[in-house]
């Protein structure tokens, strides 16, 4: 099959409508062209280029790598995997393509880091087969995804947990209505509508922890910049929805959601600890897995990892694991030193952390 590397944006776009012919079949946003266009627009800066791998005719190619050339030693890296730490994978028609793309890769001779990749997905073989006699693989579990599946009696989520909790938020949302007026809302707007509500979500999300740490999307620019990108064309293809928790008209929860292959999908989601007492976060994220299960969708996808404050919606875990990939030869040999000695430095630190360590604030678990 013929190769070609993409390195430009406007090179990039020709492939939309074959991106997401691939892309159909998957049910993944991430896999989707405009995530990877909004990647490629935010994220290839101070020396990184883009590095899309294709095989198959120029103008629909059967298979799609949608990578990143690192600056330095020049790996390899799925477009947004270490910026954005959400599941990503290769785009084929079947596996010869996938052989086909591997292949091509592994000829290239540069490492390659694959971040977050589903443990199931035939990448995982395809790559360990194709380096066999070009290098070394290193395939390590990672943190999975977190997901509710669905039924209709996820259209009462409140039930799902005992009377205590049930009574925790009815009391939660009595004390904020004592206040003032409380309403839920899920918005598709339009794209002339989403930039003052990015603004709202932006804000309150800034509200709360991630604002103190730096990690909320307004005091992030490489970040923030991608999701207003993002969202602005997921409004475009009507898959956008954003939920809002307001009080007296003033939003003290918000989700930004994109509705995909049957799914919910809630990739950033904060509210403001002014108001933690009535765990604001909590209430909308019932409210949004209310209104999934309503239309029929098969999960609520909570997104990032298996955090403390998703583990009270008892979800499956989707596996993840993270593929490295040194050829043979002083380039793919020091990398995998300089991986090697990282990774042991991480695990001494995450050993060396006190339990006792402090927590940002949260809001009230019941």
């Amino acid at each position: 099959m013929i190769a070609r590397i993409i390195r430009s944006l406007d090179d990039l776009d020709l492939l939309a409508a074959a991106w997401d012919a691939l892309a159909d079949g998957v049910g993944s946003p991430m896999q989707r062209f405009i995530w990877a266009r909004a990647c490629a627009e935010s994220f290839c800066h101070r020396g990184d280029q883009l590095h899309v791998t294709t095989v198959g005719p120029v103008r629909r190619p059967m298979a799609i790598a949608p990578l990143i050339r690192r600056r330095g030693l020049g790996s390899l890296e799925l477009l947004g995997a270490r910026e954005l730490y959400e599941p990503t994978d290769f785009l084929y028609a079947d596996r010869p393509a996938l052989d086909s793309l591997v292949s091509t890769l592994s000829n290239l001779g540069r490492p390659i880091c694959l971040h977050r990749v589903p443990a199931d997905s035939p990448t995982v073989a395809a790559l360990q087969e194709s380096y066999r006699r070009k290098g070394w693989v290193l395939c390590r579990p990672m943190s999975g995804s977190p997901s509710i599946p669905l039924d209709a009696s996820w259209q009462e989520p409140e039930q799902k947990f005992n009377g205590k909790r049930r009574n925790t938020f009815r009391r939660q949302l009595r004390l904020a209505e004592a206040v003032a007026p409380v309403s839920f809302e899920v918005l598709s707007p339009s794209p002339v509508e989403v930039e003052p509500l990015l603004d709202e979500v932006y804000r309150v999300e800034a509200a709360g922890w991630k604002g103190e740490r730096g990690t909320a999307l307004a005091k992030d620019a490489a970040r923030g910049a991608f999701f207003r990108r993002y969202a602005a064309s997921a409004s475009r293809e009507g898959i956008l929805r954003l939920g809002f928790m307001r009080l007296g008209g003033r939003a003290i929860a918000v989700d930004l959601v994109v509705e995909c292959g049957e799914r919910f999908w809630g990739f950033k989601h904060g509210y403001d600890e002014a108001f933690a007492r009535f765990s604001p976060g909590i209430l909308l994220t019932m409210h949004m897995v209310a209104r999934s299960a309503a239309l029929g969708l098969r999960s609520f996808e909570l997104m990032g990892v298996l955090d403390p404050s998703k583990q009270m919606w008892n979800p499956v875990e989707r596996p993840c694991v993270t593929l490295r990939a040194y050829p043979y030869g002083p380039r793919g040999l020091v990398l995998l030193g300089s991986d090697a000695a990282r990774l042991a430095l991480s695990e001494l630190r995450k050993s060396a952390q006190s339990p006792c360590r402090t927590h940002p604030r949260r809001e009230v678990s019941p």
